[in-house]
């Protein structure tokens, strides 16, 4: 079942964004030394917390059993647009459709708040990644390198 976050389950988001993050990270040797700003190393309770109180990002879990294991953001932008933050699921529970309903319900959720687009950045050289959001119909639209990355960002998007 998908449903908004309660505050009190930050640190347990955390834990999920950092553990499902880490598998892209051993895939790509991402470390905390090499890439500290990747989301398996720089996630916390205080950035979740700043998300909720001064970004007032939608934030959404699944919860299976009264298990949490999964979770992503949504941050309202101009021009009626939003982004996709950390949608992440927990190994364990990956290939169940849990991705693809959280994607369902960030279309539903932007549609409710008239928002035509949202925009998606993946690490640009996970290519199963970049291959499953085009499976939903989100569109490649551009990369960008930064210094403080070992890898490219890509940018895609999901009009509404």
């Amino acid at each position: 079942m998908i449903r908004e976050m309660k505050r009190e389950e930050i640190p347990e988001c955390v834990a999920i964004i950092r553990k499902s993050f880490q598998t892209v990270a051993d895939q790509f040797e991402f470390t905390e030394e090499n890439c500290p700003r990747f989301t398996a190393f720089a996630t916390n309770v205080d950035r979740l917390n700043y998300w909720v109180d001064k970004e007032h990002r939608g934030m959404f879990v699944f919860e299976d059993e009264g298990v949490l294991c999964g979770f992503f953001s949504l941050l309202y932008q101009e021009g009626n647009e939003c982004e996709l933050g950390s949608l992440s699921v927990l190994p364990e529970h990956r290939h169940k459709g849990i991705g693809r309903m959280f994607l369902d319900h960030a279309c539903k959720v932007a549609r409710e708040k008239n928002i035509g687009r949202i925009n998606i950045s993946i690490v640009e050289e996970n290519q199963v990644l970049r291959r499953w959001y085009e499976s939903y119909g989100a569109i490649h639209i551009g990369i960008k390198k930064f210094d403080f990355f070992p890898f490219t960002s890509g940018y895609m998007k999901i009009e509404l």
